[in-house]
Formats: structure tokens, sequence, C-alpha cells
């Protein structure tokens, strides 16, 4: 897609779901200036992704996004985690990295490159989270706040500083479709005390 740079401003999306039992989906969708109708869907249904866990967004005019996770922890939790995961953008797979032993968000956050730009995904507390692309020689960078609110945060609000290109608002909305509590070392912790409680009382049912 080509890189056209849009001045979106503040953009929200709202809950939906439908289907039902092991067909059911639900997410987040709404309409992004500039951009038209996105839709994440977090996770897909678990028949359709065995061993995995998977949330995806679409939209006629952004790349499609998708985030991924495998393993025996996935069984513990509701959405893909930043543990064992692949991030694909378009055609393209997405290295991912990040420092687990980062005392501060900043130094905790995700790093990683896309179409030749350099993105950080920091947590700001559990339902508030910053990507940023960073500047360069041609670009002066984007940086979009999201925020979510509501029971079981069923609303993502998005302020968006910069113009930006169709991959950001992909990349921002999939991230509210993911676990990000290993962004904070607090969040990382009652994750996997989580897990292990929850792995524990499942092998006792």
């Amino acid at each position: 897609m080509r890189a056209v740079h849009t001045a979106v401003g503040e953009f929200t999306l709202e809950f939906w779901k439908e289907g039902r039992t092991h067909e059911r989906r639900s997410g987040l969708r709404g309409t992004v200036p500039g951009f038209g109708e996105v839709v994440l869907t977090a996770p897909l249904p678990l028949e359709h992704t065995p061993g995995s866990l998977v949330s995806e967004v679409r939209g006629p005019s952004i790349p499609t996004a998708v985030f991924e996770t495998r393993g025996i922890h996935t069984e513990a939790t509701d959405l893909p985690t930043l543990n064992g995961s692949t991030l694909r953008v378009g055609d393209a797979m997405v290295y991912l990295r990040r420092n687990r032993f980062g005392l501060t968000h900043r130094a905790r956050a995700l790093r990683f490159q896309y179409g030749g730009d350099q993105y950080l995904l920091r947590a700001v507390n559990r339902k508030r989270f910053v990507l940023v692309r960073r500047a360069d020689d041609e670009d002066a960078g984007v940086t979009l706040t999201a925020r979510l609110s509501g029971f079981g945060g069923k609303r993502l609000t998005v302020r968006t500083t910069g113009r930006a290109v169709a991959a950001d608002i992909s990349l921002a909305v999939l991230f509210a479709g993911v676990d990000r509590a290993p962004l904070t070392r607090s969040g990382a912790v009652r994750a996997a005390l989580g897990r292990s409680t929850r792995l524990f009382a499942e092998s006792q049912a």
C-alpha cells in the first residue's frame, strides 16, 4: 500500500461480538478518519487456530496485521501474549525484541522495524499504551496514545500526534488485542502468577 500520511486526530473503536460457542468472534470496530472501517478480532475462534491464540486487524485501507502466540501458556490466557509470539503485517514477518529485565516502562518497551520504520511500544498502565514510529530524515514520525475504557475494555480511544500511515493504524489497534502485561514489571509478575494458578486449576479439574 502507498505510504500516505494522514492527520487522523482522535478516533474510537467500540466492542462487537457475533456467533455462538466455538464460532464466537469479538473485538473492536469503528471508523478511522482517512482510513475507513477498521475491525479487530481478538482472539480469532480457537477452532480456526488450534494450538495458538491469534488476534487480527483488517480494513479496506490498512494492511492486515496478525499477532500470534504458540505454546502451553496459551491455555492460561485469553489473548495472545508477548512471549512466544510472532507479528505479521501484510506479507511481512516482523521481528520483535524487548528487555524482559528492564526496570522502567521504557526499558521494557517492545521494539521492532517494519517497512523501514522503527517502532516502539510502551505501556503506561494496564489500560493505556503508546506506539511511536520514530522520526527519520524523511518523516517527523508519529505517536499514537491508546486507552481502553469501559467494563472489560470495551472501548478503545486513540489520540494521534503527527501524520499517520496505514501501518500505524493497524499496529495501534492490533496491540489493543494483545496481552501487554510483560511491558511492566508488576504486570509481568501478575501475569505469571495468573497463568500458574489457571494451569494448576485446569490440571485439577
